[in-house]
């Protein structure tokens, strides 16, 4: 699964402050554009950027929309990268003689590629523009998942996959910018849903198209269907244009034969979010309790997911004596569970968090009002993993420990973007981008190692016993949100770092 991690704020309802600004208004550390309005002197009568046509947020709605689709279709392909070969786990034990942990490391390694895109996708797309990241994933993601298809050697398969997704991984870290940059915050609630919802069905459906090709085609055709799905992305990107106002200001003021500012140096650039992407999150996850909190939730729900894309095959063919297609399709049921948790929380802002808004001041809401849907996921995740780990057995109907698995997908969206909303809510400036890192730093980490010792657990211990302890950890850390909710305002006045204090 991959993430959505960009300084820009992803969530449903932008009601901040700092997003009510118009377009001539966007902060610095957003756009790059220098505060309060983009006005040049000149004779004629003053150009001002937020009234200019080539602005992204005077497009007609469709050209937005067509920029969204690109978005989501590119997130969707790369991440649907990731979890293609976790049925063909056998295969590569068979063909490499590696063992069962050794030939977990094409699907770890992919996960631990993408933890990198925003400390590269950030100072490119800044320097180059969006539209050169968008580029280079469907491009270089492609080729390098082609060489995957042709390797003989499985060395050569794991540096491949590596290369895939560090290549794909700018254009997800970079993709709810682009939706800021040509949505108003107004617009924004629908895009920004069905954007984050794109790369969560992503590793939900690998699996269930990966059982086909490796099935019926061998392993190396769920690398060439990387190559097909990236060409197919690359018709998408072709057929965009770039959004970043920067880049695209400057070129509107040589077209008027204006004075354009300057383009920082690539090296302050990397500087730049070298600490904003990297230095500062590891220190706030260290620090700062609500994003050692929130992170360490959601990395332990993000690997329990990733640890079933091998256990599931192991219970449902050991247990039910179902084939490898056959257990495949149970993937399906993470799919309808991502969508479910975005309706939840849509759900949980339209009906309890809007429904606050009238008893605070405009724009001073608690940040903690973000936290509902969350409440409601850490109910749901260790219900869920107890409900599938011990329904699982040969006596109980298959469509029982299904359903668990469709509630557990569920919460873990839930909890995922409504902490990324309370998040983006408590923290100011890049310290938002530098909390978003830190729980993308820690939630790939945790995606990468999970993998690794799944089998062996559910070998050893059985599929009740070792989904209870998956259950154990989603239940001991189930007070974080709410203990955020009750005393977030007193943690928030203990940050080292810029935070709201209403």
């Amino acid at each position: 699964m991959a993430e959505v991690e960009n300084p820009s704020r992803s969530r449903l309802d932008t009601s901040s402050e700092e997003e009510k600004q118009t377009a001539g208004n966007a902060s610095s550390e957003r756009t790059g554009l220098p505060n309060g309005p983009a006005v040049v002197q000149s004779p004629t009568p003053p150009w001002e950027w937020r009234d200019d046509p080539a602005n992204p947020y005077n497009w007609p709605k469709w050209k937005k929309n067509r920029q969204l689709a690109m978005a989501a279709i590119t997130a969707f392909s790369g991440s649907l990268a990731t979890s293609i070969v976790s049925p063909a786990h056998s295969q590569f034990m068979d063909q490499f003689g590696v063992s069962s942990t050794v030939a977990f490391l094409p699907l770890s390694l992919y996960i631990l590629s993408l933890g990198l895109g925003p400390v590269l996708g950030g100072p490119l797309s800044e320097l180059a523009g969006r539209r050169v990241v968008y580029f280079i994933a469907p491009i270089l993601g492609g080729l390098f998942s082609l060489a995957c298809g042709f390797t003989t050697s499985f060395v050569g398969l794991c540096i491949m996959r590596f290369l895939a997704g560090f290549f794909y991984a700018p254009s997800i870290a970079v993709g709810s910018g682009v939706l800021n940059e040509i949505y108003y915050p107004a617009e924004r609630g629908l895009p920004i849903a069905l954007y984050i919802l794109s790369p969560f069905l992503g590793p939900g459906l690998g699996p269930v198209v990966g059982v086909f090709l490796v099935d019926r085609k061998g392993w190396p055709w769920t690398q060439f269907t990387v190559v097909f799905l990236s060409i197919f992305t690359l018709l998408w990107v072709v057929a965009t244009p770039e959004t970043y106002h920067p880049i695209l200001m400057r070129r509107r003021m040589k077209q008027l034969g204006l004075e354009a500012p300057k383009q920082p140096p690539f090296l302050s650039l990397m500087q730049q979010f070298l600490r904003i992407g990297l230095f500062r999150p590891i220190h706030m996850l260290l620090t700062e309790p609500i994003v050692g909190i929130l992170g360490l939730y959601i990395a332990c729900e993000f690997g329990t997911l990733y640890l079933f894309f091998g256990a599931f095959f192991l219970v449902f063919q050991g247990t039910y004596g179902w084939t490898l297609v056959q257990s495949g399709m149970v993937f399906l049921a993470v799919a309808f569970g991502c969508c479910l948790g975005t309706g939840l929380v849509y759900l949980c802002d339209r009906f309890l968090y809007q429904t606050k808004i009238r008893h605070f001041p405009p724009n001073e809401i608690p940040p903690e009002h973000r936290l509902y849907s969350a409440m409601f996921a850490t109910l749901l995740l260790p219900t869920s993993l107890l409900w599938f780990g011990w329904s699982a057995q040969a006596a109980v109907n298959p469509a029982v420990p299904i359903v668990a698995i469709t509630l557990f997908a569920c919460g873990n969206v839930a909890l995922f973007i409504s902490s990324m909303q309370y998040t983006s809510d408590v923290y100011h400036r890049t310290n938002v981008a530098s909390a978003a890192s830190a729980n993308g730093l820690i939630r790939y980490i945790f995606g990468t190692v999970f993998p690794l010792f799944g089998l062996q657990m559910y070998r050893k211990l059985g599929t009740g016993w070792a989904t209870s302890v998956l259950a154990l950890i989603a239940l001991i850390l189930l007070p974080g949100p709410w203990l955020l909710f009750k005393y977030g305002k007193k943690v928030r006045a203990m940050s080292k770092y810029e935070t709201a204090s209403y």
